[in-house]
C-alpha cells in the first residue's frame, strides 16, 4: 500500500521500521523540523529522521500540516492512506478525506481511556494493570475517532515509562502492519468509543512532579513511575 508515514519520536520508530520491512510503498517520511536541544541548543534530529534516513526514505519537515503545506504533501505523493504514530499535531478537517484509505492512528492506550498526549505516563500515575495499544480513524477530535483493532499489554509492577512505552512501541507496530493488512482485503470493521467511558491524559507539566506527601504510599511509588523521566517526581 502507498503510504504517507507521520511521527516523530522512538515511539514512532519500530512501527515505520515493521511497515518498511512488510513491503509497503513508503511515499515519504514526514516529521517535525530540527529543534535545538542540549546546553549548545544545536538542533537535532527527532528519532524518526534518523530511522527514516537510515532506511533511504524521502524526508519531509513541515513547521505545520495546515494550509497549503498539507494540501501540497498530500497532492505531491497522493498516498492511499496516512500513518501517523505520535506526530503531535491535530490533522486539519480538511484532509482528513484526502487519502482514499484514510489516516491511521497508533494510540498507546486502549481508547477511549486516556486519550491525549502521555497515555503511557497516565497509565502508570493512576496505578493501572493493564493498558495496551489502539488503531483508529483520525476525526477532527483529539483520539476520538473509530477504533480499528487493539491489544492489551499487562503493566507490570516494577514498569516505567520507558520501560512500558518500549513494549507498547513494538506491540504497535505489529498492529499497525496487521491493520493495515486488513484494510487492503476490506475486512475492518471501525466501532465508535463509548465517550462515557473516556478518560483524558494529558501532557505533563514540571509542576506535575511535586510529590503530595498526603497521598498514599502506593499512590506515590505509582506517580514516580509514571513521572519518569520527565518530570521526574520532586520534592521541597
Amino acid at each position: 500500500m502507498k503510504l504517507l508515514f507521520c511521527g516523530t519520536p522512538e515511539f514512532a520508530v519500530p512501527t515505520l521500521e515493521r511497515l518498511h520491512a512488510a513491503g509497503h510503498e513508503l511515499a515519504a517520511v514526514v516529521t517535525r523540523p530540527d529543534r535545538p536541544r542540549g546546553r549548545g541548543l544545536v538542533p537535532a534530529a527527532s528519532p524518526v529522521k534518523e530511522a527514516a534516513l537510515a532506511l533511504g526514505l524521502r524526508l519531509e519537515q513541515p513547521e505545520k500540516l495546515k494550509g497549503e503545506a498539507g494540501r501540497a504533501l498530500l497532492a505531491r505523493y497522493q498516498p492511499e492512506a496516512v500513518v501517523i504514530v505520535g506526530y503531535g499535531q491535530l490533522i486539519p478537517a480538511d484532509l482528513l478525506a484526502v487519502p482514499p484509505r484514510g489516516w491511521i492512528n497508533l494510540h498507546a492506550s486502549l481508547l477511549p481511556k486516556y486519550r491525549g498526549a502521555a497515555p503511557v505516563q497516565w497509565a502508570l500515575i493512576r496505578g493501572e494493570t493493564k493498558t495496551g495499544v489502539t488503531t483508529m480513524r483520525i476525526d477532527p477530535g483529539l483520539d476520538t475517532g473509530p477504533i480499528l483493532l487493539q491489544r492489551e499489554e499487562p503493566i507490570r509492577p516494577d514498569d516505567t515509562t520507558l520501560t512500558l512505552a518500549a513494549r507498547l512501541a513494538e506491540l504497535g507496530a505489529e498492529l499497525m502492519a496487521e491493520t493495515l493488512k486488513q484494510l487492503a482485503a476490506g475486512s475492518l470493521t471501525p466501532r465508535p468509543q463509548d465517550n462515557a467511558q473516556a478518560s483524558k491524559a494529558p501532557l505533563l507539566k514540571k509542576e506535575d512532579g511535586r510529590v503530595d506527601w498526603s497521598l498514599s504510599a502506593p499512590e506515590i511509588y505509582n506517580r514516580i513511575r509514571g513521572l519518569a523521566p520527565w518530570p521526574g517526581a520532586w520534592t521541597v
